[in-house]
């Protein structure tokens, strides 16, 4: 896998992480019976953006260390995959 390669991947796999992560523990300010004064009440009280970004980063960090381990020792051997033609 090349540079390019890797990095495409990673970045894959970040944003795929970060739609995962980013309506965990979030409480809108209708849930919270807090007037959001003009905004939307299905709004995001405190996204906690700066914690989510660190988060879905050493995730996929991590899953791009098993990525790159299964690619690196052949643990996945696509030629005995079956495919139709």
């Amino acid at each position: 896998m090349g540079i390019a390669t890797g990095i495409a991947i990673y970045l894959t796999i970040w944003w795929t992480i970060l739609f995962a992560v980013l309506p965990l523990g979030v409480k809108s300010y209708a849930e919270s019976g807090i007037d959001p004064q003009g905004g939307d009440p299905g709004a995001p009280v405190n996204p906690n953006l700066k914690r989510k970004f660190i988060t879905t980063t050493w995730v996929s960090a991590l899953i791009m260390l098993v990525l790159v381990a299964v690619i690196h020792f052949h643990l996945v051997d696509l030629s005995r995959i079956p495919w139709r033609t």
